[in-house]
């Protein structure tokens, strides 16, 4: 009998397109796929995290063997599991005897340097193809970012419309003739915002396995376990996706960075976690938002906006992780080393908009990307937690989060821990932004109004101190550098009841306990 090849598939690539399936036939092959304890506690993840990776992984080695391919599929609680991926693919070479290792190339750095140890670890060869799940190749990124200061991802994403040819017309220019319709896209909420619901899907027979095999072996992890609504196929993310582009997409531009108090999802599309584990293909989501702009069932805004996200920014981060790495994960430009507060994890605070941008966290393993930056990450920075602290949590706390896309998000969009390769600026702001662009303000406890004392916005005093402290870093940048001059004409009184309030409010803060983002 021929020896088979072993193809491992990964929890993230969940895609009948993988380069490491393309040429080989169902009789040719093993698949291999493997539910590892390594993976669901190097940080620990929040429960619907690990629900929506692993019932994806079994619903997807279910079409697999439908469709005539040789599944091994090791369970978490299967006997002998050795919990990691080296030690599961080398069980693998050795049960069914096998002539190569093909694997497409992970998406995280941490675990494609695993991998390139196995041929020296292995039996057989090993041959780790490209992750053509991408639009951008690493060398296309390389080629854009060699000889740059500022990687802007503006002219990144000039690059990927061209590449595509999304929103671009016969002449070589783009649609509207401007690149960028993002003055368009700040709208605050306005009246009710009665947007319709993305779907939930109600978990089927696989999916309560899985459900209860974390209730009882990940208990300690963070996060709220049911109700659980994540799709888990890709029929299911499809239909997903067609209802975000017939009932939100037109008006998800202009509210996209809209925050409302218990409306969670209002106009965005909730398909970055079937996009990031390989349900959902960038261009086909791509060309589907397009296709409603040429339709008229959608404005060029909002279109517009969405591929720049996926295109642009996402296709970004990801060469901008692989490009920096490993630095990248030590990066801490503004020497912050505060702990993050136990807040994060429990919501417990009076700031309205933190404990309910971390309720739905808690509640979805979800918050949407101002949320993320504007809200909790603004005020990781100008806290000055340390970088490694956060980034640990939003790795852990989020459904659609992967080293590759939260760590060059925290470190370099939320906290500036690179010194600005990513990010033009530091994204801090005082409490008017959260009270312009939310409903938060009117209902807390503290008065965004008020910029010093006991109940002023603890974003006031924190904005100031944050740009006091590091003056000598941020001085001479020229998105921010004439704020300096703001702080110099209040006087030394004034500024000393600013630095007083935050440092109290900061004295106040309750360190996080061990144990809450990794296994100790």
């Amino acid at each position: 009998m021929t020896r088979p090849v072993l193809v491992p598939i990964l929890g993230d690539q969940l895609s009948r397109n993988l380069s490491s399936l393309q040429g080989l036939s169902p009789g040719e092959a093993v698949i291999l796929m493997m539910e590892v304890w390594d993976e669901a506690t190097y940080v620990k993840h929040h429960k619907q995290k690990i629900v929506l990776i692993f019932s994806a992984m079994r619903h997807f080695a279910a079409e697999l063997r439908a469709e005539g391919w040789h599944v091994d599929y090791v369970a978490l609680d299967g006997a002998a599991n050795t919990g990691s991926f080296t030690g599961e693919v080398a069980r693998a070479c050795e049960r069914h005897g096998a002539s190569e290792i093909r694997i497409t190339e992970a998406s995280e750095w941490r675990v494609q340097q695993a991998i390139m140890e196995w041929e020296d670890r292995l039996p057989c060869p090993v041959s780790i193809l490209p992750n053509t799940r991408f639009i951008a190749t690493h060398a296309e990124f390389r080629a854009f970012a060699d000889g740059r200061k500022h990687l802007t991802m503006e002219y990144f994403y000039r690059e990927m419309r061209r590449k595509t040819g999304l929103l671009m017309r016969d002449d070589g220019k783009p649609e509207g003739d401007v690149w960028n319709l993002d003055a368009d896209n700040r709208e605050p909420p306005k009246g009710d915002m009665l947007a319709p619901p993305a779907p939930k899907f109600a978990p089927d027979t696989v999916t309560q396995e899985v459900v209860a095999l974390v209730a009882e072996r990940f208990a300690d992890h963070f996060g709220d376990l049911e109700p659980f609504g994540w799709p888990v196929t890709r029929a299911e993310a499809l239909e997903a996706a067609e209802a975000f582009f017939a009932r939100r997409l037109d008006l998800f531009g202009p509210y996209q960075d809209a925050m409302v108090h218990g409306k969670d999802d209002l106009y965005h599309s909730m398909l970055s976690t079937s996009l990031n584990i390989g349900l959902l293909d960038p261009l086909e989501l791509c060309r589907a938002a397009e296709a409603a702009y040429k339709s008229g069932k959608a404005p060029l805004n909002s279109v517009e906006g969405f591929i720049r996200q996926i295109i642009g920014w996402r296709e970004y981060v990801r060469g901008f992780y692989w490009y920096t790495m490993p630095g990248l994960a030590e990066a801490n430009e503004l020497a912050a080393h505060r702990p993050l507060p136990e807040f994060f994890w429990t919501g417990k605070t009076d700031m309205r908009c933190l404990s309910d941008c971390i309720r739905t966290t808690r509640e979805d393993a979800h918050a949407h990307h101002i949320q993320r930056l504007m809200v909790l990450g603004n005020f990781c920075l100008i806290a000055g937690i340390a970088p490694r602290e956060v980034q640990d949590w939003y790795l852990a706390v989020y459904a659609d989060a992967f080293d590759w896309v939260e760590l060059p998000n925290v470190s370099g969009m939320v906290l500036y821990a690179d010194g600005g390769r990513l990010a033009t600026k530091p994204y801090a702001a005082s409490g008017n932004y959260i009270n312009k662009m939310s409903d938060y303000c009117g209902k807390c406890r503290y008065k965004v109004a008020q910029k010093t004392g006991p109940n002023a916005c603890p974003f006031n005093p924190l904005y100031w101190h944050f740009m006091d402290r590091n003056r000598a870093r941020l001085e001479s940048n020229h998105r921010i550098g004439r704020i300096f001059a703001t702080w110099d004409r209040m006087g030394e009184a004034k500024q000393a009841e600013y630095l007083e309030s935050a440092e109290k409010f900061l004295d106040s803060l309750e360190p996080a306990r061990k144990g809450w983002a990794r296994v100790e």
